[in-house]
């Protein structure tokens, strides 16, 4: 039996919502070769009832031939579903086994089965699949992926869309950012006006920023959108019948300007509030400090904020079958609350030294009131900041991984989902041919994630995920795009046992990766395909510095204005940049075909790389 890798583990599955266009995957046994090969039709063995729905499923996702779902093997070829008890294999292991005229999928639970029927698809696409038996099952029960539909609203079908991706790579949390500074996207029944107002804002195009102005006086606010609960509901539904959960995310204190577009008096200055259409409303001066033009964090001295977050939570946890609720906690700027009289008269009363302290009060009355709906709290890890948080309140680490190494020392369970590896929407090519945000993430730089930093006890890391903000990221298409492949890579890291393997492997599966989603219509990313090009100074002299991490790549490149590439000079080390009006063309060559984007970057842009 093998413990398997990601290639035996990332389920290649067709990327389409709809089973007519997914990809026909019939077997039949080919006894010269021992192996099962995609050609005619078979039986579908149902040995649990309980397993009933994943052999539809697995039916669906066959073509439409004579396929029969049988309580016991027949005569044709077979593929067996079966449930079994092996307490390795945990609710989420498969084992998978190839023999004559027989696939066989066993498992704990329908979850594993699913499982291994994502195995057996990405197997089975490949045209055949040898003899033998794989034993799989995940490192962590916590495997993640974020979506800010705040900064641009996704719609329904969208979001299946992006949880049926996720699926068929096995992550089973989806971490679904609702509400922020730019749009509230839940409907709470209890407080229309959430939706009513805070759902919309003025239609602004361009960067998020200084090209975006402030709403006039009287100008419509005609774009947005919210999910009611019914589509909600559904969506729930979508999700748990491909394992996953959902875990909602409500921010606060901060991050509430569209919740205070409905609600001004719960701010400390109850002074009218707009929903913010990108515009540029804080300082930001780095190492995650920052200044707020514009309120947008909800007074925590006054109590009616807490029977409309009471009411809120309630209607959420009703929604959301889940363990937990993400309150946010994140990048709450507490200078209207040193300015407040009330507020400092309220930190005085409750012995607050701080509005830190203040900030920690606040989380704490929250968690109270989540855990009053039958729910665990977590938060980014700003609610370990001024200390008092309870020990069932989970910790995901974004600030790097200190927060995450922090909480888990004082007995949190973490989830790592830490900028330095997991921001997917940090720029994961060369500045000259992406989008510039403000940092950057390569793709090797992902697959260096390791959830469990040295000198913590793994038993507090629940997991990792990646985390897609959406300021740049204003459709499904440009979605896939930033996440896929780095998704991948945490996939990966997160479901394999710690050291199984390694970059250069997972790069040589990467090429079907990008078939896969081709064939789907699905553009993902293939920025590492193309050199990464540094600039180093020695003394008043510059240096080109070029590289691929792509197997068996040359990169070619011309610094005197020439083209085409391939035909210009092999990098075979440093080069002097010389002075005068020229460009860096430079490309990644393979077998005399290019692969990649060409980039092309000025002189002048080099110069200000040098390190």
């Amino acid at each position: 039996m093998i413990r398997s890798i990601l290639f035996l583990l990332l389920s290649f599955l067709t990327l389409s919502l709809k089973a007519q266009d997914l990809i026909p995957l019939p077997v039949k046994w080919e006894k010269k070769t021992g192996t099962f090969s995609v050609k005619n039709a078979l039986d579908i063995v149902v040995l649990n009832p309980d397993l009933r729905s994943q052999a539809e499923y697995l039916k669906n996702i066959l073509p439409k031939e004579n396929h029969q779902i049988l309580s016991k093997p027949g005569s044709k070829n077979s593929i067996i579903l079966a449930l079994s008890k092996n307490d390795l294999l945990g609710t989420e292991g498969y084992s998978l086994s190839v023999k004559e005229k027989e696939i066989r999928i066993t498992a704990n639970t329908s979850k594993g089965i699913y499982y291994g029927i994502q195995t057996l698809r990405q197997l089975l696409h490949d045209g055949q699949v040898s003899q033998g038996e794989i034993l799989d099952y995940p490192r962590f029960g916590w495997r993640g992926l974020m979506l800010d539909v705040s900064r641009h609203f996704f719609t329904v079908e969208e979001v299946k869309k992006y949880i049926d991706v996720m699926s068929q790579y096995k992550l089973n949390v989806f971490h679904w950012h609702l509400t922020d500074d730019e749009g509230w996207r839940i409907e709470i029944k209890s407080h229309p006006k959430l939706t009513e107002k805070g759902a919309w804002r003025v239609e602004r195009h361009g960067r998020f920023g200084d090209q975006r102005p402030y709403p006039k006086e009287g100008e419509e606010n005609t774009y947005g959108g919210f999910y009611t609960q019914e589509q909600i509901k559904d969506v729930i539904r979508y999700a748990a019948e491909r394992n996953i959960t959902i875990v909602p995310e409500i921010d606060l204190p901060g991050h509430s300007m569209a919740l205070l577009a409905a609600y001004p008096e719960l701010s400390t200055k109850k002074e009218p509030k707009f929903v913010n259409p990108g515009s540029k409303f804080a300082e930001w001066y780095g190492a995650h400090e920052f200044k707020m033009l514009i309120e947008n964090t909800v007074n925590p001295a006054d109590e009616k904020v807490y029977q409309v977050i009471n009411d809120i939570m309630g209607e959420v946890a009703a929604l959301f079958p889940g363990e937990y609720i993400h309150m946010g906690g994140d990048e709450a700027y507490h200078g209207y609350w040193e300015e407040d009289p009330s507020v400092q008269e309220f930190m005085k009363k409750n012995q607050l030294k701080d509005t830190k302290e203040l900030q920690a009060y606040f989380v704490r009355r929250v968690n109270d009131i989540i855990a009053s709906k039958g729910k665990k709290m977590i938060g980014w890890d700003e609610i370990l900041d001024g200390g008092g948080l309870p020990k069932s309140t989970a910790v995901m680490s974004w600030r790097g991984t200190s927060g995450g190494i922090k909480a888990a020392k004082e007995g949190h369970y973490v989830v790592m989902s830490p900028t330095t590896y997991a921001y997917l929407d940090y720029t994961q090519g060369d500045k000259s041919v992406e989008n510039p945000i403000y940092s950057d993430l390569s793709l090797a730089r992902t697959y260096e994630l390791e959830p469990v930093p040295d000198g913590v006890d793994p038993k507090y890391i629940l997991g990792g995920q990646g985390n897609l903000w959406a300021e740049v990221i204003p459709t499904l298409n440009f979605a896939f795009y930033m996440a896929y492949p780095r998704a991948l890579a945490i996939a990966e890291k997160v479901w394999s046992p710690k050291g199984a393997s390694d970059f250069n492997g997972f790069l040589k599966r990467l090429d079907t990766y990008f078939t896969r989603f081709d064939e789907a219509g699905i553009p993902i990313s293939k920025a590492v395909y193309e050199p990464v090009v540094e600039v180093k100074k020695e003394g008043e002299k510059y240096f080109l510095h070029l590289k691929t991490y792509w197997p068996g790549a040359e990169v070619y490149y011309s610094l005197n204005n020439t083209y085409p590439v391939k035909y210009s000079s092999k990098y075979e080390g440093p080069v002097e940049i010389p002075n005068g009006d020229l460009k860096l063309r430079t490309q990644t060559i393979k077998d005399g075909k290019e692969l990649g984007r060409e980039l092309i970057i000025p002189r002048e842009d080099l110069i200000k790389r040098a390190k």
